[in-house]
């Protein structure tokens, strides 16, 4: 056998491992469900804007990158000082990593938002269900490399 393919199987189960063990720390499922709340006020923002700027016959793709931009910012302050206050990093790191992972979940959200307007969802109810699904990526890459833990040496 290669030595790479032995190695894959061993990684998969190291994954599933901390996969696990991370789902048994209560302070995770806490931290989430704080991440839902701050993900839920920036939904309601991300929303209301949207809304707005549609009512004013802006494209829905332009209005989806204007209340982005608004809830982004809502939501970062608010993970910052509350979900993850006990990982801060310098700000302007963390900032920008979680302006990395939200642009790239944005990216997502345009596409799903695309597609299922293609399918004749109206635009308003599209945007919230593009939100939701990219909730749990969007979570997971936080939590991991935007508000990730230093370790000091």
């Amino acid at each position: 056998m290669a030595k790479g393919a032995e190695a894959t199987p061993s990684r998969a189960s190291a994954l599933t491992d901390a996969a696990n063990v991370a789902l048994r720390r209560p302070g995770n499922w806490v931290q989430l469900a704080k991440f839902c709340t701050v993900g839920a006020s920036g939904y309601v923002v991300n929303l209301a804007v949207y809304a707005t700027l549609l009512a004013f016959d802006l494209h829905y793709l332009v209005a989806a990158v204007c209340s982005f931009l608004v809830a982004v910012t809502n939501n970062y302050l608010w993970n910052r000082l509350w979900t993850f206050r006990h990982q801060r990093g310098h700000p302007v790191f963390q900032g920008v990593r979680f302006l990395v992972v939200s642009t790239i979940a944005l990216g997502a959200n345009l596409v799903f938002l695309s597609a299922l307007v293609a399918l004749g969802v109206p635009e308003l109810p599209a945007q919230a269900i593009a939100i939701a699904l990219v909730t749990p990526w969007n979570f997971v890459a936080n939590k991991l490399w935007s508000f990730r833990r230093r370790r000091v040496a």
